[in-house]
Order: C-alpha cells, then sequence, then structure tokens
C-alpha cells in the first residue's frame, strides 16, 4: 500500500505520542494534531488495513514494524529539516511548518546526501 503524506504523519503522530506518553489512542492523535476524532478514525483504518498499525481490545494503537520503520523515516526527516532550518535563522514555527512538507517529497537518495554533507560539515566544523 502506498502511503499519502497525511499516512506519514498520522504513523509520525503515533511514534512521537508513544514517545511521550507510552500509551496512544486515537483521541491523543486527534489532539496532537489538531484533527477531527472522525478524521483519525478512518485514517487508523486505513492504517490498520495497509498493515501499518495495530490497535488492542482496550483501543490503544501500535505500530507494526513496517509502521515503526515508516514513522522513524519521516521523523528523522522532520527533526532534521527542522534543525537546519532553524539553524539557518528560519523562525522555528516557520522551520516546523516547512520541515512538514520537505520530509514527504524528498527521495531518500536526496536526503542521505544532504545528511551526509551536513555531518561532513559539523566534523569540520569540530
Amino acid at each position: 500500500m502506498k502511503l499519502h503524506a497525511s499516512g506519514e504523519d498520522y504513523l509520525e503522530a503515533i511514534l512521537v505520542l508513544h514517545k511521550k506518553m507510552g500509551m496512544v489512542r486515537s483521541v491523543d492523535v486527534a489532539r496532537h494534531m489538531d484533527v477531527s476524532k472522525p478524521s483519525v478514525c478512518h485514517a487508523v483504518s486505513t492504517l490498520k488495513d495497509g498493515g501499518f498499525l495495530t490497535i488492542d481490545e482496550d483501543h490503544f494503537l501500535y505500530l507494526t514494524d513496517i509502521g515503526l520503520e515508516v514513522a522513524e523515516t519521516i521523523y528523522e526527516r522532520h527533526c532534521f529539516f527542522t534543525e537546519l532550518l532553524i539553524a539557518a535563522g528560519v523562525d522555528p514555527k516557520t522551520a516546523e511548518a516547512d520541515a512538514c512538507r520537505m520530509e514527504h517529497v524528498i527521495s531518500t537518495e536526496s536526503f542521505l546526501r544532504l545528511k551526509e554533507a551536513a555531518a561532513q560539515e559539523q566534523e569540520q566544523i569540530l
């Protein structure tokens, strides 16, 4: 199943909330993303059908191995671009919003090259 940016955003939100709170329910995702509960329910259903997450009998959400892999990839990109933009002088709120868009459209090759270049630049500074 091909994920759209919104599906990746939901997986990323579940990952972030899980790291922060331990247990995650749909209502937590709705609050975190500032979207309606029906929107989350629809997304959760789609992601569950796609094999990206599971739901237990208490309605807690759990990322599957593939869901976790996608979420971690998107979150890594998000953090990278947010930090890079802030370091370049972009307002943190704007950096967050821009990073959220950039994380979905960049190719794996381009992201890896940028990450390598940033790491090399850091080494030169140190």
